[in-house]
């Protein structure tokens, strides 16, 4: 959307809300497979729980933090790339002064 003309934050806005729900989606059920982990019981219950948990909870983390970050990093990346690119020098090739 970028390309069409739209404003940076508009872009940046739109596309978040187009992949969150796959985002939201594919982390829900990543982290619903990994809930009979935390729920087992029986021999090697306690190093199902130390290995589920963790992973549960480091995917809520990285789902809810990308979810904001992603966004705000991608309009901070396209800012920088235009301060740093070269802008046309409106002189150049019809410098009547050479």
């Amino acid at each position: 959307k970028l390309e069409e003309g739209m404003d940076l934050m508009e872009a940046a806005l739109q596309a978040a809300r187009l992949r969150f729900r796959p985002i939201v989606m594919t982390s829900l059920a990543f982290i619903l497979g990994c809930v009979p982990l935390v729920a087992s019981s029986g021999a090697g219950a306690a190093s199902r729980h130390s290995l589920g948990l963790p992973v549960i909870g480091g995917m809520l983390a990285a789902t809810f933090i990308a979810t904001f970050f992603i966004p705000l990093f991608f309009i901070l990346i396209m800012k920088l790339s235009k301060q740093n690119k070269p802008q046309p020098n409106a002189e150049a090739g019809g410098n009547a002064d050479a």
